[in-house]
């Protein structure tokens, strides 16, 4: 049977409906059959330029319909993505490819720091200057890297935490958004409003949508009256957002109930969804939220319908392509469809990383008596600010540098919100009586993305170690 490659499939499915609107941009629409041709166009200008099958791509694109377009173009080619997000800081931006080898490099030209002349031609019909630079990557020795033929290779990590990089293939993604959509049920009658990062969201949602057909409207800044005239201009059958944009909306004046007749789902995802928003959201709207459950390394294994009664991390059964079991310390693990390939630093193939296909989620959680999963708590000591993971260690790393810190530890706060908060607890060094905390933010600023800065700092005589001397955390 012939391999599948993900952005054939999305046109492929799409033969019936290639006139149909498949993306819209601040007023400017594409339709499936424009897209494709876009696509080839980039695709064959990438081939010419030595972008082969394997070679990994960075991007670095703000959200927009060139996203799309630069990354059908990459997959087409049999390439592998690895995103970038834009609200990175400089050297971590530039961290990525380096720890990742990629070949190449697709950016925007405005996110760069440093003029280039690598662009791509003009008439290809992207909005945005888009430049390619090289890299010299080093010869590929990864055992069965050809063979599982990477699409996306998503950087789960910093400038200094431990890289990982999670690889999916394409016939992973195929599996996982099939998997995804037993829950989700996205058709060509599907408008949505899309709001998230595309850096951090894009193979459950992004490519399941196009798969079906419907339509995207991207809701640029600012993002409150993006949503407000998405509402108000399209038939939006679907929202897929986090806590945030819920409460945004919930708080708007532009908009009423009669906005949302044509709602059928809104999903809320990155981060819990706290009780008050999901109550506040329905008194206003008459509309109870569904709760999405992603992980990286899985995908979408869960969608919870929110009802009158709510049960903050009651996640209840996952959707039919993936069960799910508690060990006897609570531990959560989860197979089926769709679960990652692998890591790529160190490389690490999907097998040796778990038992009998089933893959530790890192979260505690307990099981009722019909199997619905509920969570109650972490295990592991990555901090979820707003659906982007913060390495402790890596920010730990930073703050030890500034002179007047001998020592530092960052942990997660909750928060209704967002999730949780990065905070820090701090040692001073030697002869240092009082921390100025405005120069330590000012510090912070040069090294570390905003959302990574602590939003709190407690000085402290010393930090909870194990006898091991290593630092106990949260």
């Amino acid at each position: 049977m012939s391999r599948i490659n993900i952005s054939e499939l999305i046109f492929e499915e799409n033969i019936a409906r290639l006139d149909n609107v498949a993306l819209v941009d601040s007023g400017d629409s594409l339709s499936y059959r424009e897209l494709q041709k876009r696509v080839q166009g980039v695709a064959e200008v990438l081939s010419l330029r030595q972008v082969k099958p394997l070679h990994r791509v960075a991007l670095l694109c703000h959200d927009s319909i060139d996203y799309v377009i630069l990354s059908l173009a990459v997959l087409s080619l049999d390439a592998a993505i690895v995103p970038i997000a834009p609200d990175l800081m400089s050297d971590e931006r530039q961290s990525i490819p380096e720890r990742m080898d990629v070949h190449f490099i697709l950016a925007d030209f405005s996110l760069l720091q440093a003029p280039s002349k690598n662009m791509l031609p003009t008439s290809l019909g992207l909005k945005r200057t888009i430049t390619l630079s090289v890299r010299e990557a080093a010869p590929e020795t990864r055992d069965h890297y050809a063979e599982m033929r990477p699409a996306f290779i998503r950087f789960s990590s910093g400038t200094t935490g431990v890289s990982k990089g999670v690889v999916l293939s394409h016939e992973t993604i195929r599996d996982r958004t099939d998997a995804a959509n037993d829950g989700l049920k996205i058709t060509s009658d599907d408008t949505i409003a899309w709001v998230l990062s595309m850096s951090f969201h894009f193979v459950v949602t992004i490519l399941l949508f196009l798969r079906k057909g419907a339509t995207i409207i991207i809701c640029g800044n600012p993002i409150q009256d993006a949503m407000v005239q998405a509402l108000k201009n399209y038939p939006i059958t679907l929202i897929y957002a986090s806590p945030i944009h819920y409460r945004l909306l919930t708080t708007s004046t532009a908009i009423s109930q009669e906005h949302f007749k044509t709602l059928r789902l809104a999903v809320s995802t990155a981060v819990r969804l706290p009780e008050q928003v999901a109550k506040d959201f329905f008194n206003r709207f008459q509309f109870h939220l569904a709760e999405a459950y992603g992980v990286i390394e899985v995908g979408l294994p869960f969608l919870t319908q929110q009802t009158g009664s709510f049960h903050p991390g009651r996640l209840g059964n996952p959707l039919p392509a993936f069960t799910v079991r508690s060990a006897e310390d609570g531990a959560v693990f989860l197979r089926g469809k769709g679960l990652f390939d692998g890591y790529f630093s160190p490389w690490t193939p999907y097998p040796l990383r778990a038992t009998e296909g089933w893959f530790d989620t890192g979260d505690l959680g307990e099981l009722d008596t019909d199997g619905g999963l509920t969570l109650v708590g972490r295990i592991k000591a990555v901090i979820n600010f707003a659906g982007m993971k913060i390495f402790p260690q890596e920010v730990e790393e930073v703050l030890n540098q500034f002179p007047a810190i001998s020592e530092s530890l960052v942990y997660g706060e909750p928060h209704a919100e967002y999730g949780q908060l990065p905070s820090a607890k701090l040692v001073l060094a030697p002869d240092t009586n009082t921390l100025n905390e405005r120069e330590l933010l000012t510090f912070c600023k040069k090294h570390l993305s905003t959302h990574k800065i602590p939003k709190s700092f407690l000085c402290v005589e010393q930090l909870p170690k194990t006898a091991s001397g290593k630092l106990r955390r949260y």
